[in-house]
């Protein structure tokens, strides 16, 4: 420990003799710290959300793209919200519900959690049959057969109990999603109208834009993503050497190490937020160019169908670009969709969580864990249409998103848990304006 702390020291000491490199030293830790907003904002773009925003290209071509400029604010500010709860308490969202509402919240709040869960177990089922529709598409064998591979190996990685692991695991399917943006280098796309469509709004005044719309904004903010931001990024301060194996909050570091990790923390989730608009921007344009502008307006039900249906347009290269981009979504998605909600449910229990301790450590959140992933799997022999579960799981998460995110913001509120870190007058405004437009939606997903 010494010799490396001289290592450091020595190397401190030569950067300071070159001014330049104090900038290097910035980037790269900010580089360093990219993680839980990371997999989050990349784990948002799952096959579910592929298809959706495909669908959208094919149906009504550009006019949704202005939908990717709008919704990115309003992730931002609701994941940041989320991973400061975690930075300023040390503790996960779970558990901060009930120090903010008490025990009498834990009956409804856990019958919320539970259905969470059943969505999450539906979308593991949908995810795992469009990896096997995935890889059938690249040639690779039977669909089924590679759905079970898929859902085998996940429950193996995350039952590792290694977190260094998993999370490494997870940042390398992260980089599947650049295949969307590989796909637009590939096909002849309109950038003038692009722009236009991107910066002006373009309303299509329909049933069927208005339940696309719905969905593209049920896709991306679910609240799935608020538990397992607070989650991970517990875990990636247990990881950290200060403070050990319990995670150290802000209020109990300096003045100047509190600063830091806030900054490169909110860097991790705004790059992560970026990432994920980016793709859904990319997916929609790349459809809209290819399959939407041809005036066959295509049903697309499934990423597969979208990738399939590029083929004749775009080329074999393109419709293999697009399915080996659903493929590693699907594989980053399962992991985070198993882990947030036994984070929610046990952290609400007072059950240990998190994949950085072993199944021995904390056997009531990987019991939730396997349960929901060997759940999605046993639906996805069901030969049930992943469509028909899709539908079902964006009404789960429309219903429940205003509620979680409300109970969000009133936890993020409360200066006895946040101190001095409580929300400042533009998050007030961002979160609670996502909380209307959610309500909103889940009202209008329940009428169309």
């Amino acid at each position: 420990m010494g010799t490396e702390r001289a290592k450091k020291a020595t190397t401190s000491r030569r950067l300071g003799r070159r001014k330049p490199s104090s900038s290097r030293i910035s980037l790269r830790t900010y580089l360093g710290a990219l993680g839980p907003g990371l997999v989050t904002g990349a784990s948002d773009d799952d096959p579910s959300g592929i298809a959706t925003y495909a669908q959208t290209g094919a149906k009504f071509g550009f006019s949704m793209l202005w939908v990717a400029l709008f919704t990115f604010p309003l992730m931002a500010a609701v994941q940041e919200i989320c991973d400061r709860t975690a930075l300023a308490s040390g503790k996960g969202l779970g558990e901060l519900i009930v120090v903010r509402f008490g025990r009498r919240s834990k009956v409804l709040i856990s019958v919320l959690l539970g259905l969470l869960i059943l969505a999450n177990a539906l979308n593991i089922a949908a995810d795992l049959v469009a990896i096997g529709a995935g890889m059938h598409l690249l040639h690779a064998g039977p669909e089924v057969l590679w759905a079970l591979v898929a859902g085998a190996l996940l429950i193996a990685l995350v039952v590792s109990g290694s977190f260094e692991l998993t999370a490494r695991v997870l940042k390398i399917f992260c980089l599947a999603l650049l295949a969307y943006v590989v796909v637009l280098f590939s096909i002849s796309v309109p950038w003038g109208s692009v722009l236009i469509h991107t910066i002006v709004p373009h309303f299509v005044f329909s049933k069927g834009y208005l339940a696309l719309l719905v969905g593209v904004l049920g896709t991306t903010i679910s609240p799935y993503l608020f538990f397992w931001q607070s989650m991970h990024r517990i875990e990636d301060m247990r990881e950290e050497t200060a403070g050990g194996e319990k995670p150290m909050a802000l209020k109990l570091r300096s003045r100047a190490g509190a600063a830091k990790k806030l900054s490169t923390s909110r860097f991790d989730v705004f790059t992560g937020m970026g990432i994920s608009n980016v793709v859904m921007f990319a997916i929609i344009v790349a459809t809209a160019a290819t399959i939407g502008s041809h005036g066959h307006h295509p049903t697309i039900d499934s990423p597969a169908q979208a990738a399939a249906a590029l083929k004749p347009i775009a080329g074999r290269m393109a419709s293999y670009i697009f399915a080996f981009g659903f493929i590693g979504a699907g594989m980053l998605a399962i992991p985070v969709l198993a882990g947030s909600g036994a984070a929610g449910l046990s952290g609400m229990l007072d059950r240990p969580t998190g994949y950085s301790r072993s199944p021995l450590k904390a056997p009531f959140f990987y019991i939730l864990c396997v349960v929901g992933m060997g759940g999605g799997m046993t639906f996805s022999l069901l030969s049930v249409n992943p469509i028909t579960l899709l539908v079902f799981v964006a009404v789960i998460n429309g219903v429940a998103a205003a509620p979680f995110l409300a109970v969000t913001m009133l936890v993020s509120s409360d200066r006895r848990i946040m101190g001095t870190y409580v929300n400042g007058r533009l998050a007030r405004i961002l979160g609670w304006g996502t909380v209307a437009l959610m309500s909103i939606a889940a009202v209008l997903l329940l009428v169309i």
